[in-house]
């Protein structure tokens, strides 16, 4: 009989380990609680087109399912005028490029890819938690019953209900902190202009709200315009819609009858979860945080390293799917693509302390340029945004102007060299008090200034 697999929830990264492992032998089922044709937001998302040749799913135009190129990117501070703003210069290669597809497209190209390999999806079943035997995961519980498994995959988002019932001595992070999550809201509006007349047709404003840390962004399309508010505090619907009326009156191109979204969801934009494994277990996607963390980006790398997730389990000749025997999963993911993501997590909380005035200051100044603000979904490395400029020493000239942004900023290179020292001590083999000491020691470089902030 072959092993059963159980993927809890249809993330991306869910679905196309769910078609590595059926392709495999392994007898795969997907719970999903929503319905058929009713999965992921009412919005487009961008990802690296790659990593679907990284596990052999076709491409959208490949099953005629339509994409087209992501544009780049025009930055705002909250108070920066037209001649201080910043352009992305994304290279015109399809190796740098992202696309940008409907949702809804997305998952008709993963589920289609998974159905086709011999997964099976249930849809309708709300998840309600892990099933243990000890310590041990053997399955989920649902609205349907029980369900057992040889292991669960974890693929339920950000605030999972299978990682947040974990038992404590498994040593996995249950929440995202403060900080490391954005409350987004989405909707797209009518387009009350010509498009041709709107300069920056994809604004990001970053601090614009005095009410939280966060973006906000318009892009304006052929026919409707896209807008997004990102707070790091608790955001609601009413709160959104209030503040899309105040970017109305400096941006005509923000229409007023909104056409489809509206909805508020939990993206995390931190680290990688420093512990993805456990008997019977094994978190992907946003479930173990993979996201990029300047821009919440994750469909990529969830899709990504759900190959190294389906091969350690392929690989697996003891057939218990243990901790020890799924730990090459994560041991792998931090070599190839979590060490380098984590430095960036702490670029981003450095947006915790500045001061609007500060962000501003650094546009005017110079201290920001587009080979900063240049990101995308390939951009999993803080190294990538290295390279030599000549204005270096008028930037930092700059920053010596205000001591308190030099502070903050020094900061930020302390914490990343924790960071990194610390990464090189992952243990290559599993043992649960070493995993769990390395995941504390990692956790801290994180978590010690937000708690000098009283946020964790």
């Amino acid at each position: 009989m072959s092993k059963t697999i159980i993927v809890a929830g249809a993330g991306h990264g869910g679905l196309t380990a769910a078609a590595l492992l059926a392709k495999a032998g392994f007898d795969v089922t997907i719970y999903e609680r929503n319905e058929e044709g009713k999965l992921g937001y009412d919005w487009t998302d961008i990802f690296d087109p790659k990593a679907l040749d990284v596990v052999g799913c076709p491409r959208p135009e490949e099953v005629g399912l339509p994409w087209e190129w992501k544009i780049d990117m025009t930055f705002y501070g909250p108070n920066t005028t037209p001649d201080k703003k910043i352009r992305q210069r994304v290279p015109n290669d399809p190796n740098e490029m992202e696309i940008k597809m409907e949702r809804s497209d997305i998952y008709k190209l993963l589920i289609d890819f998974a159905v086709k390999n011999g997964a099976k999806i249930e849809y309708g079943v709300k998840i309600n938690g892990p099933l243990m035997a000890g310590d041990r995961v053997i399955g989920i519980t649902t609205d349907k019953g029980d369900f057992t498994a040889d292991m669960v995959i974890d693929a339920a988002g950000a605030e999972s209900v299978i990682r947040t019932k974990l038992p404590d001595c498994l040593g996995i992070q249950k929440h995202p902190n403060w900080g490391e999550k954005f409350y987004v809201y989405r909707a797209f509006y009518d387009l009350p202009v010509d498009p041709a007349t709107v300069d920056d047709k994809y604004k990001v404003i970053l601090f614009p709200d005095s009410e939280s840390i966060g973006i906000g962004w318009i892009a304006t399309e052929d026919t409707f315009s896209d807008l997004l508010i990102g707070h790091m505090d608790p955001l609601t619907v009413s709160e959104a819609e209030a503040i899309a009326e105040r970017y109305r009156k400096t941006n005509p191109q923000l229409g007023t009858k909104k056409l489809r979204g509206g909805q508020l969801v939990l993206i995390p934009v931190r680290q990688p979860l420093s512990i993805m494994v456990a008997d019977g277990y094994a978190a992907i996607g946003d479930s173990a945080f993979m996201t990029v963390p300047i821009i919440g980006s994750g469909i990529g790398n969830a899709i990504k390293n759900s190959k190294i997730l389906a091969e350690t389990i392929i690989g697996d000749k003891t057939e218990t799917y243990s901790a020890e025997t799924l730990w090459p999963y994560q041991y792998e993911y931090f070599q190839k693509m979590g060490k380098n993501i984590a430095p960036l997590a702490l670029v981003k909380l450095l947006l915790t302390r500045i001061s609007q005035d500060q962000l501003d200051y650094a546009f005017n100044e110079g201290i920001l340029t587009h080979y900063e603000l240049t990101i995308t979904a390939n951009h999993t490395s803080l190294w990538k945004f290295l390279h030599f400029d000549p204005n270096l020493p008028k930037r930092g000239a700059a920053i010596l102007k205000d001591p308190d942004l030099l502070k903050k900023g020094a900061g930020v290179v302390l914490d990343v060299v924790a960071a990194l020292a610390v990464e090189q001590f992952l243990p290559k083999q599993y043992s649960r008090p070493a995993v769990q000491a390395w995941a504390k020691a990692y956790d801290k470089v994180f978590t010690h200034r937000l708690k000098a902030m009283g946020k964790v």
